[in-house]
């Protein structure tokens, strides 16, 4: 790779239109992606469900969610790669943005999951849409801080909708975050296509590559792996260790009582500032890998001191989880890398299902935290499937190409 020239980042450079849209676009999404998990018992309680009815069907409704974001992630991605960035941009927000209008409304719970499957459909392509757009349309040396930009700013919806629930209802949190991104939809009217890929367009004319090519051939397949294996870390801490806040404090012998709804908050506190911060630590040190690098060993970090029972109050377990949020900040860090990874004729596929697809893995580590819980504990479960996600992040991580500063006009054969 031909060595980049550091240059100085100019700030007026990076706050454009299209950066500030995607950063609000992620916003609106994260709000509108956690928003069942928050107000999932009392908006189903509100509908005449038992408590334990409540436990059974909210599970099925996030598993139909899940499944819209798993389809929905490699259709917007194709999709993406054949018309354009931008038309993923609108046709996505537009998708959820009504389903979540709609779930304000409903009254049935079959109508709920579909609602919900429609929304995560939709939610798929928001994320990696915009992270290829920022990738392909800021100058290379400056694509790290683009990635601060967004996801720091995006990141915080998650909060967002958590307060919004504490100072609303159910369903009026819908509504709030199905208006944000009609709102939003005329935000990116002025929005532009990325020049890489109008230039890619008009080289290939109308013959694509075909999206399984990155299944069919070794080489992308691998690395296409790869980028899965180092988001693993990110999720697990999300999907487990905060989602399951109110298990750890009881195995650790916590006295208070510990919601997982608090520990959440606190995690996405945390990743707010350290998803802006790993964007301006692999500028400064002009290495994504390095980055990556040191965001998981904090991670590493931070379960260990989880998980070796030295934690003994709320206030000490809230700090830690605000800890395990900065650390796995490097979400927009990895999906960068991974648009960094593929040529423009795939990248929008692999970027959008690679973020999707990450965030589906609780699908997988979920269901195994919760079958060794039954004979290991809170505690142990957690230990070993920290260890399996560490282990294959690190190695997808060492074996990955370094990408800061690589040039992105080129194509996959």
């Amino acid at each position: 790779m031909t060595a980049v020239t550091p240059v100085q980042p100019k700030l007026s450079a990076v706050l454009t239109l299209p950066v500030i849209v995607a950063s609000l676009g992620y916003f609106v999404d994260v709000y509108d992606l956690l928003l069942f998990n928050i107000v999932r018992v009392p908006s189903l309680k509100d509908l005449g469900l038992s408590e334990e009815e409540i436990s059974q069907i909210g599970a099925n409704i996030y598993n139909w969610q899940q499944a819209g974001l798993l389809i929905g992630g490699f259709l917007w991605g194709i999709l993406g790669d054949k018309l354009g960035r931008r038309s993923v941009l609108f046709g996505s927000i537009l998708t959820y943005s009504l389903a979540n209008i709609a779930c304000g409304f409903t009254q049935n719970i079959e109508i709920y999951s579909v609602l919900r499957f429609i929304a995560g459909f939709g939610l798929a392509g928001e994320l990696g849409a915009g992270i290829t757009l920022i990738a392909e349309i800021l100058p290379r040396e400056l694509r790290g801080y683009g990635a601060s930009v967004v996801a720091s700013v995006g990141l915080a919806g998650a909060i967002a909708a958590f307060f919004a629930v504490k100072l609303t209802d159910w369903r009026m949190a819908y509504f709030i975050g199905g208006g944000m991104g009609l709102i939003l939809l005329i935000l990116r009217v002025n929005v532009l296509e990325s020049i890489v890929f109008n230039k890619s367009l008009e080289k290939r004319g109308s013959k694509p590559v075909p999206w399984w090519t990155i299944f069919t051939s070794w080489s992308r397949f691998v690395r296409y792996m790869r980028c899965m294996g180092i988001g693993l870390p990110t999720y697990m801490i999300i999907g487990i260790y905060s989602t399951f806040g109110n298990e750890f404090a009881k195995a650790l012998g916590i006295a208070e009582e510990v919601q997982a709804g608090t520990c959440v908050l606190y995690t996405y506190i945390g990743v707010v500032t350290g998803d802006f911060f790993s964007g301006v630590l692999s500028q400064w040190l002009r290495s994504r890998k390095k980055a990556i690098l040191l965001m998981m060993l904090m991670t590493l970090a931070g379960v260990v001191w989880l998980l070796s029972g030295g934690i003994d109050n709320a206030g000490t377990l809230y700090i830690c989880y605000v800890w395990l949020g900065f650390s796995i900040g490097y979400i927009a860090m990895f999906l960068t890398t991974t648009a960094e990874q593929f040529g423009t004729n795939l990248r929008a596929t692999v970027t959008t299902s690679v973020a999707n697809n990450v965030r589906a893995t609780v699908l997988l580590t979920l269901p195994l935290f919760q079958f060794l819980k039954k004979g290991s504990g809170v505690l142990h479960s957690g230990a070993i499937v920290a260890a399996l996600c560490f282990s294959l992040a690190l190695l997808s991580l060492w074996r990955m190409e370094e990408t800061y500063g690589k040039e992105l006009d080129y194509e996959e054969d």
